[in-house]
Protein backbone atom coordinates (compact mmCIF):
# COMPACT_ATOMS: atom_id res chain seq x y z
CA UNK A 1 0.00 0.00 0.00
CA UNK A 2 1.25 3.61 -0.94
CA UNK A 3 0.59 5.89 1.79
CA UNK A 4 1.64 9.63 1.58
CA UNK A 5 0.43 12.92 2.94
CA UNK A 6 0.22 16.18 1.45
CA UNK A 7 -1.29 19.73 1.76
CA UNK A 8 -4.58 19.86 0.78
CA UNK A 9 -4.27 22.08 -2.52
CA UNK A 10 -6.46 25.38 -1.89
CA UNK A 11 -8.20 23.62 1.10
CA UNK A 12 -7.37 24.27 4.56
CA UNK A 13 -5.29 21.13 6.11
CA UNK A 14 -3.63 18.06 4.71
CA UNK A 15 -4.60 15.05 2.84
CA UNK A 16 -3.86 11.55 3.52
CA UNK A 17 -3.64 9.03 0.38
CA UNK A 18 -3.90 5.36 0.46
CA UNK A 19 -3.39 4.14 -2.65
CA UNK A 20 -6.11 6.44 -4.85
CA UNK A 21 -8.23 6.71 -1.84
CA UNK A 22 -7.62 10.18 0.12
CA UNK A 23 -8.49 10.65 3.81
CA UNK A 24 -8.99 15.06 4.94
CA UNK A 25 -7.45 16.46 7.88
CA UNK A 26 -8.05 19.47 9.34
CA UNK A 27 -4.18 19.82 10.63
CA UNK A 28 -0.56 18.15 10.14
CA UNK A 29 -0.35 16.70 13.24
CA UNK A 30 -3.38 14.83 13.02
CA UNK A 31 -2.32 13.81 9.68
CA UNK A 32 1.00 12.68 10.94
CA UNK A 33 -0.42 10.41 13.83
CA UNK A 34 -2.80 8.52 11.48
CA UNK A 35 0.17 8.12 8.83
CA UNK A 36 2.20 6.83 11.97
CA UNK A 37 -0.52 4.64 12.94
CA UNK A 38 -1.09 3.16 9.95
CA UNK A 39 2.18 2.66 9.01
CA UNK A 40 2.96 0.67 12.54
CA UNK A 41 -0.17 -1.70 11.87
CA UNK A 42 1.21 -2.19 8.35
CA UNK A 43 4.57 -3.51 9.32
CA UNK A 44 3.13 -5.37 12.51
CA UNK A 45 3.56 -8.86 12.33
CA UNK A 46 0.49 -10.94 10.43
CA UNK A 47 0.40 -14.42 11.12
CA UNK A 48 -0.76 -16.86 8.29
CA UNK A 49 -4.66 -17.80 8.41
CA UNK A 50 -4.94 -21.27 9.50
CA UNK A 51 -5.29 -24.33 6.72
CA UNK A 52 -8.46 -25.60 6.18
CA UNK A 53 -12.18 -24.75 7.60
CA UNK A 54 -11.87 -23.11 10.95
CA UNK A 55 -15.76 -23.78 11.91
CA UNK A 56 -15.51 -27.47 11.79
CA UNK A 57 -12.07 -27.67 13.72
CA UNK A 58 -12.36 -29.06 17.24
CA UNK A 59 -9.28 -27.27 18.74
CA UNK A 60 -10.88 -23.75 18.35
Amino acid sequence: MIVRMEKAGNQAGYVVWLNQYKVRFNSQSTAEAFVAQLQARLQAPHPLPACGNQATDPSR
